[in-house]
């Protein structure tokens, strides 16, 4: 079956959150090929990350589409101000997860307004901090919707193979900054307690209504 067939046959329709690097197009290419619909989100950290960051993002997207030969539309939701928080009033080796947090309450937000059943996810286990599979865990109790990693179990030699394979490797290999926001030292077993006492220093509902009012809404060809 060919991916334009697996497009006539979609019914059900998902959040895919695609950055700029190799995992996320990959991750939104199995989710697409198993027959969701793709809403992509992207969240733009800028000044904490480089320009380029959000091309490539949108540059990936669109490559999905042609690959698989979908309709989509890619959501860019700003997420520079709540790093800015999370620096100045939490706890810096904490900072990834409480981003990543703050981003699983925006898609969920997101996928409950616009009707999609999942949000799927570029992750792997043990990528990074944010990423352990004790904080993968914590980072997605925040959301209601279901969340889904087609990447779990794989690993990075895979992953390239396939992104080779529908075209977005070149995409994500291009130069970009990291995030300035990282977190120093940071917990690869956080506990639960600890992130919500955090949390409490932040305007949460705030953020998540202000991210969603100021998101573009870009079609993709």
């Amino acid at each position: 079956m060919t991916p334009g067939q697996i497009m006539m046959g979609l019914k059900e329709k998902a959040v895919y959150l695609i950055s700029g690097g190799i995992d996320s197009p990959v991750a939104a290419y199995l989710g697409i090929m198993r027959g969701w619909e793709p809403l992509f989100v992207h969240f733009d950290n800028r000044p904490f990350i480089g320009e380029n960051e959000l091309e490539k993002a949108k540059l990936a997207a669109a490559r999905l589409v042609e690959f698989t030969g979908t309709e989509a539309e890619l959501l860019l939701i700003p997420h520079g101000r709540d790093l800015e928080l999370i620096l100045t009033k939490c706890r810096r080796n904490l900072s990834c997860l409480l981003c990543k947090r703050m981003m699983y309450r925006k898609a969920d937000a997101i996928a409950r307004a616009e009707g999609c059943g999942a949000i799927v996810t570029g992750e792997i286990i043990g990528e990074q901090a944010s990423q352990t599979l004790h904080n993968l865990i914590l980072n997605t109790s925040v959301a209601e919707s279901q969340v889904v990693r087609p990447l779990l179990g794989f690993n990075k030699t895979e992953v390239e193979e396939i992104a080779r394979r529908i075209g977005t490797y070149p995409i994500s290999a291009m130069k970009s900054e990291g995030c300035s926001a990282a977190s120093i030292k940071a917990r690869t077993l956080a506990r639960s307690h600890e992130l919500e006492k955090e949390e409490l220093n932040l305007p949460l509902r705030e953020l998540v209504d202000v991210g969603l009012r100021d998101a573009k809404r870009i079609r993709l060809p």
